[in-house]
């Protein structure tokens, strides 16, 4: 059942889904900020988006890989050109105060209440594919080939393009000839554009370590085998991982950032697990980091006397993410165009940096497709301005105040993925 849109968006929205040529997209991304689902949970989200894009004409398949939807729209002979949005938000309680703020609970994987919030603008890429896609159809006349317009879920959890892949995705549907995509970026003020050539996002894995212990007094330590003490002591032995276990010049990182034990001031816990988050870019590296976590945590067991019974439990996570490559040529091609389209200040090279994404997944197939994923800059200007002078911090990705100044933000990015689009399905 699609989502029945609140009175005072729906006219505009329900107008925009029937007619491309007067689509909002300032009200749509309030709508979508104010209402985010969860990795797994984009039922909603995705509803919302399926009825849209087939009230505008596009043929859609909707529950392709989870909530993934598909949108297909043909205008005679000519490449395939796939472009992706993700829709999942994140368990963040905004505190951004604006009036669109989101007020979102949902349920956890682990059965834990919590807010959802946009925290990472996916709410701005959908917004962006979005208003692309309508003004591509709006322009047919203009360009040749497939449109394929992919709504993914779960980017947040690394499965969402792992499961459409999985799902047939490039079996069901045309194989693309080019892959684009849009991310947010909370270091560039919106207008810009910011992109890469090449690596561009790093490696992505997660480790859980389970410390089993001896429980016992808080008073009494001599009769316990403390999980906590083994847990500090394994964290700060992981911090020389990346200083002396890779070449200083290859990135790396590997945080700890969840940790839990204990019940009470005056107990010894049995058991303490750690949460991490581990970054590389090649495999080399990420093996050594891999086979390193396991190898502290075992050994500094042993070293603080736990029996052979309680050895730590090491398990990485199957939410991998692959390193994402951004093909050069594809690169050149698409920042050629936009600089047409939005001229030469607005396009910013950037360096690669330690986050991760799983687009990089569609153009790591067999068929290798030139892959590419521009950054639009969202910082307001007036908080641009303070930064540059030191008087205000600039909130991250993920944090709770991260607010886009919208109309900047959602203009560049449907310009930009336009520009691109035009260019590569151009009539010959």
């Amino acid at each position: 059942m699609r989502r029945i849109l609140p009175l005072t968006l729906c006219t505009a929205l329900c107008t925009s889904a029937l007619q491309a040529a007067s689509f909002d997209e300032l009200a749509y991304y309030k709508y979508l900020h104010e209402n985010p689902e969860l990795s797994f949970q984009e039922e909603q989200t995705a509803a919302t988006l399926a009825g849209t894009l087939t009230d505008a004409g596009f043929t859609v398949t909707e529950g392709v890989g989870g909530h993934g939807l598909v949108a297909m729209l043909e205008n005679g002979e000519g490449p395939v050109l796939m472009v992706r949005a993700d829709m999942d938000g994140l368990p963040v309680k905004e505190d951004t105060g604006l009036p669109y703020a989101s007020t979102a609970r949902a349920t956890e994987m682990n059965g834990q209440d919590v807010s959802v919030m946009h925290a990472c603008g996916h709410d701005v890429h959908m917004t962006v594919v979005m208003a692309a896609a309508l003004e591509l159809l709006e322009r047919r006349d203009e360009w040749q080939g497939t449109l394929m317009v992919i709504m993914q879920p779960a980017e947040e959890r690394g499965a969402g393009a792992r499961d459409m892949l999985a799902d047939g995705l490039f079996e069901r549907f045309p194989q693309p000839d080019y892959n684009l995509s849009v991310h947010t970026i909370a270091t560039l003020p919106a207008g810009q554009i910011g992109y890469i050539s090449g690596w561009m996002m790093a490696n992505v894995d997660s480790v859980d370590i389970t410390l089993h212990g001896v429980g016992g007094h808080g008073a009494y330590p001599h009769t316990a085998k403390d999980p906590v003490v083994l847990a500090a002591a394994v964290i700060m032995d992981l911090q020389t991982l990346v200083s002396r276990s890779i070449h200083p010049a290859e990135p790396g990182v590997v945080t700890v950032g969840s940790i839990h034990a204990g019940t009470k001031h005056n107990i010894i816990s049995d058991k303490a697990v750690l949460e991490l988050t581990v970054r590389s870019y090649s495999d080399e590296v990420r093996e050594t980091l891999l086979s390193g976590i396991e190898r502290i945590a075992v050994k500094q067991a042993e070293a603080l006397g736990f029996p052979e019974d309680k050895t730590p439990e090491v398990v990485v996570k199957d939410e991998y993410t692959p390193a994402l490559w951004n093909d050069p040529e594809l690169v050149k091609r698409g920042v050629a165009a936009m600089r047409a389209e939005l001229g030469d200040a607005a396009l910013k090279e950037i360096p690669k940096e330690m986050g991760g994404e799983d687009f990089s997944r569609y153009g790591r197939t067999d068929a290798k497709i030139p892959s590419f994923m521009i950054r639009v800059g969202t910082v307001p200007e007036p908080l641009w301005n303070k930064a540059q002078r030191g008087e205000a911090r600039l909130p991250s990705l993920h944090s709770a105040f991260f607010a886009p100044d919208p109309e900047p933000t959602l203009e560049t990015g449907r310009r930009a993925i336009t520009a691109m689009a035009l260019d590569l399905l151009s009539v010959p």
